[in-house]
């Protein structure tokens, strides 16, 4: 590990008169750096990025970027994938630590057994896994694109999809496909309450609720539309609506009300009594001070392994390759 890491990522003092995002912009510039973040990034982090996207739109960004470095404002397996499809740029991710429960939920050692019981099924992966993940799959998607790639496939294939299953499921009932469902789920997702959604709803009764696929089904029953962080921000642009009750990470809001300024947006309650919105403690562990030592220290950094490399980045060059030949 490098020695200037600690706790995941570069620890070192910063003097509190210096202007971080002046200082970041300066980085980008001399170091010909480019930064990437997801909608559930925090609202100053989304501010400073030259491209904020979900997942399929960031693997096209990072798959065209001429840039030398890539700064990933995201999650661990983004990081990785960017490190694929750009083995000889230097991708930098500002702590280690910001992993994904969806990803963790679906161990390889595991995964190898669950393919052997199914024989002659092709591997749909959602990108939200580890390298050694993509490395057995055929096909990796995201929520923008599953529902079409899965299309893509003749009816009668056999498909294994993994790790999210209520992703899985929703495609299944999209698509009338009999998908086998690897049992992951995000714990974001997961964790959103019918009951308090229901009497959300009651408060603001002209407000839509507007759901991720991810989330439980007895959530997605309630939903007024269903689609990806991207397809949910679209919506909420070209919707008649108000009001908005938003069941997915309350990252997109900052995305949301930016384009929507006199529209409310609520976040979907959790379970959490205590707890009146949902946000995925992985994508908050991303600070201005963390991306200021990352560009400015030029770590941590993410390697792939080169046994992994080539078996890892076909599955995603073919998502690409399905994606850009769809239009999407």
């Amino acid at each position: 590990m490098n020695k200037l890491i600690y706790n995941g990522f570069v620890n070192k003092p910063i003097d509190k008169s210096i202007d971080l995002v002046k200082e970041i912009e300066k980085f980008k510039k001399d170091k010909n750096a480019v930064i990437l973040a997801h909608f559930y990034q925090l609202p100053e982090i989304q501010d400073i990025a030259d491209f904020v996207g979900d997942s399929l739109a960031l693997s096209q960004k990072a798959a065209e970027t001429t840039a030398d470095i890539i700064l990933f404002a995201g999650v661990h397996f983004m990081a990785e994938t960017a490190k694929l499809l750009n083995p000889s740029k230097k991708v930098l991710l500002p702590d280690l630590l910001a992993g994904c429960s969806l990803a963790d939920s679906c161990p390889a050692d595991k995964f190898i057994e669950f393919k052997r019981s199914y024989p002659n099924h092709i591997v749909i992966s959602y990108i939200n896994t580890t390298n050694e993940i993509k490395s057995l799959s055929d096909i990796i998607c995201t929520s923008s694109n599953a529902v079409q790639i899965v299309n893509s496939l003749p009816e009668e294939a056999k498909i294994i999809f993994a790790p999210d299953k209520n992703l899985g499921d929703y495609i299944n009932k999209i698509t009338g496909r009999n998908m086998v469902l690897w049992p992951g789920a995000c714990h974001v997702h997961k964790r959103f309450s019918v009951e308090r959604i229901v009497h959300l709803k009651k408060e603001f009764p002209n407000a839509k609720i507007i759901a991720h696929p991810e989330c439980e089904r007895d959530v997605l029953i309630l939903a007024d539309f269903i689609g990806s962080t991207t397809a949910l921000l679209n919506f909420t642009k070209k919707d008649t609506a108000m009001s908005y009750i938003i069941a997915t990470e309350t990252g997109i809001l900052h995305q949301m009300q930016k384009s929507n300024p006199l529209k409310k947006f609520i976040p979907a309650p959790p379970d959490d009594a205590t707890c009146a919105c949902n946000d995925c403690s992985f994508m908050k562990l991303i600070t201005l001070e963390k991306v200021y030592n990352t560009l400015k220290y030029e770590a941590p950094e993410i390697e792939v392994l080169p046994t992994i490399q080539e078996l890892a980045l076909k599955p995603v060059l073919k998502m690409l390759e399905i994606s850009n030949q769809l239009g999407l």
